[in-house]
């Protein structure tokens, strides 16, 4: 059994995305409806808040500062210091039932962020690959609502999920030439929906598991390894922070819940820590 702490209750409807900055000694994370962009320094407790101007799916840290914001108009260029916002590329505006949801960056600085068809009334998302130039590539089609875009640590594996169809799918993955193939499933989940996740350094990918109140610890052959229960019911993502990446922040979530399921779930919408034995890894910045 972890341990579990409320890091920042911070009431988020949809609390997602968490990243570890190593530069700041600080996790950053969004609340995709407020909008908000979140950052928690562990040392002091200081929680700071910014209000991006178009609700979020998921963002990437930037090597040159600000944030890359992946919103329901596209992608877009974030400084919360000023509040300036240019939006540089909308990868679904040929697909206008469809937003940007999650993402993440790979180890050359590219960002690979998903869409979900808003309707989820057929499988019209898609996965792109968004590059430090500002071109953008579409890597795969057929999806219904993308959740969980994680890399192996041998840069070998990308993990994506669909929600909808509760698989966390694997693709074989060339970093230097930035493609993928052969996808597959890896796990199907049986509670709940598998929605974001993070990959430590054992190579085991941990999901966040939507409305079965847990996280989940997959080895790299998909067996599971832990399951841990949380007082939540909706987590929505997880990643490794802290000083030695000991720490397992977990976003969660108040969307929809009751008046009494609230009630029953003081730390709904807050930001949950814990220890649990491993380590994670760097995240990647965007290189743009």
């Amino acid at each position: 059994m972890a341990d579990i702490v409320c890091a920042a209750q911070t009431e988020d409807v949809l609390g997602e995305v968490p990243i570890w900055s190593v530069q700041e000694r600080a996790l950053y994370w969004i609340d995709a409806f407020r909008p908000a962009l979140r950052r928690l320094v562990p040392a002091t407790g200081a929680v700071t808040s910014w209000t991006p101007p178009l609700k979020l799916g998921s963002f990437a840290l930037r090597a040159a500062g600000g944030v890359l914001l992946a919103t329901r108009s596209g992608l877009g260029l974030y400084d919360p210091a000023t509040g300036s916002f240019e939006l540089v590329h909308n990868p679904e505006a040929d697909r206008p039932t469809n937003w940007l949801n999650d993402g993440s960056c790979d180890r050359r600085g590219r960002f690979w962020v998903g869409s979900m068809d808003k309707m989820i009334e057929a499988p019209r998302a898609r996965l792109h690959r968004f590059d430090p130039d500002r071109s953008c590539h579409l890597m795969a089609d057929g999806i219904w609502l993308t959740n969980t875009v994680a890399f192996s640590p041998d840069d070998r594996t990308l993990y994506v999920g669909d929600s909808h169809v509760k698989t966390i799918f694997r693709y074989d993955f060339d970093l230097a030439a930035g493609t993928i193939a052969n996808r597959r499933p890896f796990v199907t989940v049986d509670r709940g929906i598998p929605d974001g996740s993070c990959v430590d350094a054992d190579g085991c990918l941990w999901n966040a598991q939507f409305d079965a109140g847990q996280i989940v610890r997959y080895t790299p052959d998909g067996r599971i390894d832990r399951t841990i229960a949380l007082p939540v019911t909706r987590p929505t993502s997880c990643t490794f922070g802290g000083e030695d990446l000991g720490t397992l922040y977990v976003t969660t979530a108040r969307f929809r819940l009751s008046d009494a399921e609230r009630a029953a779930q003081p730390l709904a919408g807050g930001l949950l820590a814990l220890d649990v034995g491993v380590r994670g890894l760097p995240e990647a910045l965007f290189a743009g």
